[in-house]
């Protein structure tokens, strides 16, 4: 049987996507970054145990079926069921295989302070409103952003600062654009390898390292693989909480209050909770033996140049002209 098949085989006996009984309306919730146990995936409890709770003994029941990553399938499939309404609700790392303007979260070098980014994304911020326009065309509520971190680069053996240094090592980046091309930009030799397959391509020396992640996922999947962890804040890393429309539109009034309330909650938790995350992992990662190094702003400017030059012009391709006008108005200077 293959993983797909096995994946909706998983969903119709756990009875997803809105299956009304006698007790209880059935929602299937997922993530397709975080095991059980992680971070996001007690935020992805947190948010399941808030709906639970409110509703339990009512008429507005609701029961929610919690899977992980890569419990339903590979990123990719567990983003073709959510936009099937096969999953009902996510939080989620967007795929830009329905529409490339899901890459807004990964265009480079829009900010590189915290207090930017978070201010971009928070509910009414001027990124957090282009998301939202983003999904309603894609038949997805969006009901707000799940911060994670500024991206980085880990390798083994050795570290680039400048696009010189980074010449000759090939970086694992995921493949939806404008990843690969942002680490081309600052120098290195992009490959895009599954998510599940990147530490035995590390450990055989398929890549010398991985683009794009904050320091929590290398310090929990590779630090006995890399050595070294620059923060190049070329991304501010997010994923989202979203919802298909249509599983939407089928819950009552009163469970989708509560359904936007939980969300809501988990989505502040985070924005309050991501700093702190992000610099306990910094300090295990260290205590692991892996170096961490955090370039000044003039450092980061040797990079962030040359990646707009060559990245920027080619958002003219997928981006509406108020999205990239937004982008350039907001951006941090350099």
């Amino acid at each position: 049987m293959s993983r797909h098949l096995l994946s909706r085989s998983l969903l119709l006996a756990a009875g997803f996507s809105l299956c009304a009984t006698a007790q209880a309306t059935e929602l299937t919730f997922a993530t397709d970054s975080g095991a059980r146990g992680s971070p996001v995936g007690d935020s992805l409890d947190r948010w399941a145990e808030i709906i639970e709770q409110e509703t339990a003994g009512t008429a507005d029941e609701i029961s929610v079926n919690v899977f992980y990553e890569e419990e339903l399938g590979s990123q990719s499939e567990l983003y073709d069921l959510h936009m099937a309404g096969e999953v009902d609700m996510m939080i989620v790392w967007p795929q830009t295989s329905y529409d490339a303007r899901m890459g807004l979260r990964n265009v480079p070098y829009m900010f590189v302070e915290w207090d930017d980014a978070l201010a971009a994304y928070e509910q009414g911020g001027w990124l957090n409103e282009l998301y939202n326009d983003v999904h309603n065309d894609l038949g997805l509520m969006f009901f707000g952003a799940y911060p994670e971190g500024f991206a980085g680069i880990s390798t083994q053996d050795e570290y680039a600062l400048t696009p010189e240094e980074a010449s000759g090592m090939t970086i694992r980046v995921p493949a939806n654009f404008p990843n690969p091309q942002t680490v081309q930009a600052m120098g290195y030799s992009s490959q895009s390898i599954d998510w599940g397959e990147v530490y035995t391509a590390l450990q055989t020396g398929v890549v010398d390292g991985g683009g794009g992640n904050v320091i929590y996922w290398d310090y929990e999947y590779f630090r006995d693989v890399v050595d070294y962890y620059v923060r190049t804040r070329h991304t501010f890393v997010t994923g989202v909480l979203s919802a298909n429309q249509v599983s939407w539109e089928q819950l009552n009034e009163n469970q989708q209050e509560i359904v936007a309330e939980a969300a809501a909650t988990v989505s502040e938790e985070q924005f309050e909770a991501a700093y702190e995350e992000d610099k306990m992992y910094v300090e295990k990662a260290q205590e692991a033996g892996m170096t961490y190094i955090d370039p000044s702003h003039d450092e980061l400017a040797e990079l962030a140049l040359p990646v707009r030059e060559q990245v920027w012009p080619e958002l003219d391709r997928d981006f509406d002209p108020e999205m990239i006008e937004a982008i350039e108005e907001n951006a941090v200077e350099f």
